[in-house]
């Protein structure tokens, strides 16, 4: 298997973490889709990241698909997602948010770092951080009424733990003081927790 992307993407990291943790073996190409427009395009035309080229050269695209095949190719209790309908309601609604969370951050960064000053929309960037605040403020709220019992829909690390942390330390990173950490103390000690885990050294995000 081939994982194609930045680890500098939380998209991609996710996936990258997550592969870590079934103990699934892949490559990991470090294409941007900016930098390396030209070879990105010649694996997948669509260049879109993440790209998993599986072992029989299928592509797949989109994170959460990705995520999705892979949970099938290992035995049940591995999977990364509840099986049990009440925590995998609760899983899809966290992960959902924590996607939204660097959904938000990629638009500011793309509206700051890719149009021109003249050209950026003030009133559109208001909305969209104000959402970005939004996701995070709903996640806090969520990861603290766990009261530090550990992960977030069982009693192991699963996807619902590994995409809010990845976008808690994304938008964190790339966004500096955009979500103050002091106002969301059990996201930071959250993330804090998870990115000490050997699965998430392994794909690091600088």
């Amino acid at each position: 298997m081939q994982l194609i992307g930045m680890l500098d993407s939380p998209f991609v990291r996710r996936v990258a973490v997550s592969m870590a943790v079934l103990d699934i073996g892949f490559e990991h190409r470090p294409l941007s889709v900016f930098r390396h427009f030209d070879a990105f395009s010649a694996v997948n035309p669509v260049v879109k990241a993440p790209t998993l080229i599986d072992d029989d050269g299928t592509l797949f695209i989109d994170s959460s698909l990705i995520l999705d095949y892979l949970d099938q190719k290992v035995p049940p209790e591995r999977r990364l997602m509840p099986q049990e309908l009440a925590q995998r309601r609760r899983a899809l609604h966290l992960i959902g948010f924590a996607l939204a969370a660097s959904e938000k951050t990629v638009q500011i960064v793309y509206e700051r770092n890719l149009r021109p000053a003249e050209k950026q929309h003030e009133p559109w960037v208001d909305r969209v951080s104000g959402q970005l605040s939004s996701a995070y403020a709903l996640l806090e709220r969520e990861v603290g009424s766990a009261g530090g019992a550990g992960w977030l829909t069982g009693e192991r690390l699963m996807q619902a733990d590994i995409t809010v942390a990845v976008a808690w330390r994304f938008t964190q990173h790339i966004l500096p003081g955009a979500v103050d950490p002091a106002l969301h103390p059990a996201l930071a000690a959250f993330s804090e927790c998870a990115e000490a885990l050997a699965e998430f050294a392994a794909a690091p995000l600088d």
